[in-house]
């Protein structure tokens, strides 16, 4: 597994195309799948934040926060965009974040990037996680229908 800081640092050209696509609308969206407790998955949006160093997220008291906090694996997946067929996914093991001058931060970030929204700082209920990378796809289309994509994978070591 790897943090998207030394993802960045290993393959910019994933990192660059992913940030592009997860930020695509302006700030962080994108679906989040988790494991439900029976082993089904569960799919739902969220908001990724981006920093130079790592891929996070504020998990608001869910079936989803559940699921993260006793089986951390996960599947983000950008949004559709309007023009192509172009996506980007990662896979890997979200893990709890506990410092609290990091989640003032994130938090702070989080804020910024809407601030035309005038969301509200996230909660003490929020879950704050962070995703370490096993896996990225990162898929290119000339437009919608195109027969011949380009995928680009990645794995992680581990």
């Amino acid at each position: 597994m790897t943090s998207w800081g030394e993802l960045g640092r290993l393959r910019p050209d994933l990192t660059g195309g992913g940030r592009a696509l997860l930020y695509q609308h302006g700030v962080g969206l994108a679906f989040l799948a988790t494991i439900r407790r029976d082993g089904g998955p569960r799919l739902h949006p969220f908001c990724p934040l981006l920093t130079d160093d790592a891929m996070y997220g504020f998990i608001i008291p869910s079936p989803k926060q559940e699921d993260l906090r006793r089986d951390g694996r996960f599947a983000v997946h950008s949004f559709p965009t309007q023009d192509n067929e172009d996506a980007f996914c990662v896979t890997g093991l979200a893990s709890v974040v506990s410092d609290a001058a990091l989640r003032q931060a994130l938090g702070e970030q989080f804020v910024r990037e809407r601030a035309d929204l005038g969301v509200p700082f996230p909660s003490d209920q929020d879950l704050l996680v962070t995703f370490a990378i096993e896996s990225c796809l990162w898929t290119r289309t000339k437009g919608f229908g195109d027969w011949n994509p380009r995928h680009e994978v990645w794995r992680s070591h581990r």
